[in-house]
């Protein structure tokens, strides 16, 4: 099973780590962050514009700094079969 990841960026900091997706829809992309014992879960919901995915770690803000467009969009090409209806 290979295991999909996604570069986020700590605003804080600027600094991108690679994170392991869980979940991925339009409107919610859930994220695994560090390993073993030591991981924490995230949510990230799209920004106001919709240019972005943003959430809280520990109380640092991580941004995945792609749209909801081009999220579908990589959904749709992963999955074929399974097209959802899109609620935007």
């Amino acid at each position: 099973m290979i295991n999909e990841t996604i570069k986020v960026v700590v605003t804080e900091s600027g600094q991108a780590m690679d994170v392991v997706v869980l979940s991925k829809r339009a409107n919610r992309i859930q994220v695994v962050v560090g390993k073993g014992i030591h991981n924490v879960q995230c949510d990230l919901i799209p920004t106001r514009n919709g240019q972005a995915y943003a959430g809280t770690v520990m109380g640092r803000e991580i941004v995945y700094q792609r749209s909801r467009e081009q999220v579908q969009a990589d959904i749709d090409r992963l999955n074929p079969d399974i097209k959802q209806t899109r609620n935007f």
